[in-house]
């Protein structure tokens, strides 16, 4: 019987919070030909013309506003998840990020030396696009190859609808809104429309007509904008929300292409004329904190929702290490040993 383990991967952040370690981090990641989609020469020209000489102080500033005495908290909060599932899981596990550090190859080559045979990857991604999950199952595909691990590669699906991680985010919510009644928003991460109709391996639905996610097509597999729209539309469900109570919107824009709509800029700069002046804003595209829950919408949209006439926001803090979730992971694993 082969040897299993397991690797989890979330996207990555810096080592530090300072100016140069922020500036290595932006070149690893926006250098990804997933993340800028755009041919070498002209993704090189935009990263290191356009963005490195100044986004790293603003971004760098950004992070100091998050950085715990731990470090960063998506790191810490990733290797929380890491030392709980251990706990409860009979194989060995190891966390890697997608940029940054703990590398995939340093990953890799630990769960190497154990003897691992069979690989169990798991993408801390619920929905898939090719900027993250993509990207990240790639980059492990490829680190295995370069390392010459040979493993044999099982990967866990987007769980954007797995009823273990519905009810995982149900639950972490509904610890936030008790018998409010405040609106909640679903803010996911943007994406431009063009990765979603890059993604479509039909090429005629994605983004061809307004309803196009609500029409069942075999595009749906790889296309986030319908899993974001699904996530919503079970958690609500699950939480007894009709649909005059939440709101869909995409945050964390860059360039100036044309991205997913509404922004949730726009949408909480709205709410305060409609009478709506009590929000509470979940994350479901993000499982851990990080810069663009806790600095993107715990500060900055809460001020653009104030001075739009708002009067409360409250962020809905990510699943991190709740338990509900622990115990989604550990299940997905035990299964992954009991029938693989």
């Amino acid at each position: 019987m082969e040897k299993k383990g397991v690797l989890l991967i979330n996207l990555g952040t810096p080592d530090s919070p300072s100016v140069e370690d922020v500036r290595k981090y932006l070149n690893e990641f926006l250098m990804d030909e997933r993340v800028i989609d755009a041919p070498f020469i002209i993704r090189y020209a935009i990263v290191k013309f356009f963005i490195l000489p100044k986004r790293p102080e603003s971004s760098a500033e950004a992070y100091r506003k998050i950085w715990t005495s731990e470090g960063s908290p998506l790191l810490v909060y990733s290797k929380k998840i890491l030392e709980k599932v251990k706990s409860r899981v009979s194989i060995p596990v190891e966390l890697a990020m997608r940029y940054g550090n703990p590398s995939v190859e340093s990953a890799i080559k630990t769960l190497a030396s154990q003897g691992i045979e069979q690989l169990f990857l798991i993408p801390l991604f619920p929905q898939y696009a090719m900027s993250t999950f993509e990207s990240a199952v790639k980059h492990v595909e490829k680190t295995i190859r370069k390392t010459g691990s040979g493993f044999r590669l099982l990967v866990k699906e987007p769980f954007y609808n797995d009823s273990l991680y519905i009810n995982s985010l149900a639950g972490r919510i509904r610890e936030f809104i008790g018998d409010s009644r405040d609106h909640l928003i679903f803010s996911y991460h943007g994406l431009p429309e063009r990765h979603i109709r890059k993604t479509d391996p039909t090429g005629r639905h994605c983004l061809k007509t307004p309803d196009c996610c609500k029409i069942e097509s075999p595009a749906h597999r790889f296309c986030y904008r319908h899993q974001c729209f699904q996530t919503t539309r079970l958690v609500a469900s699950k939480l007894g929300l009709n649909e005059n109570e939440y709101t869909i919107a995409f945050q964390s824009r860059l360039g100036v292409d044309k991205w997913l709509e509404p922004s949730t800029t726009s949408i909480l700069e709205s709410l305060p004329k409609r009478g709506i002046k009590r929000v509470k804003v979940v994350c479901p595209s993000f499982i851990t904190d990080c810069i663009e829950t806790l600095e993107e919408i715990g500060i900055r949209a809460r001020e653009t929702f104030l001075n739009a006439g708002g009067e409360n926001l409250d962020l809905i803090t990510c699943l991190n290490d709740y338990p509900l979730w622990i115990d989604a992971i550990t299940s997905w694993i035990n299964d992954f040993v009991e029938n693989h």
